[in-house]
């Protein structure tokens, strides 16, 4: 079983930055995809950023140009840096990892922008 350890959510104010990390806890696995997904209260779940093995970026367009996606394949780590943050970024963050055969969820972390 793959664990997905996040880190890096806060509070922070308008305009600031912030930059998540995803851990997965283990390796010797194949992985297609990283990326981070957003559920804000009252809202579903969102795609907010995807990077394939290849590097192969994908990115919602309320956060196209202030968000950036990377990844550490040695470490099997993904990060997500994110500037110029509005309130309407507030939400819980979750971090996808997905494999030939399964896809893992992270516990989520709270991201905070105060206007």
């Amino acid at each position: 079983q793959v664990q997905l350890v996040e880190s890096g959510g806060g509070l922070v104010q308008a305009g600031g930055s912030l930059r998540l990390s995803c851990a997965a806890s283990k390796s010797g696995f194949s992985i297609n995809a990283m990326g981070w997904y957003r559920q804000a209260p009252g809202k579903q779940r969102e795609s907010v950023a995807s990077i394939a093995t290849y590097g192969l970026t994908n990115y919602a367009d309320s956060v196209k140009g202030r968000f950036t996606i990377s990844r550490d394949n040695a470490k099997n780590t993904v990060y997500l840096q994110m500037n110029n943050l509005k309130p309407e970024d507030t939400a819980v963050y979750y971090c996808k990892l997905v494999t030939t055969y399964n896809a893992y969820w992270g516990q989520g972390t709270q991201v905070t922008v105060s206007s």
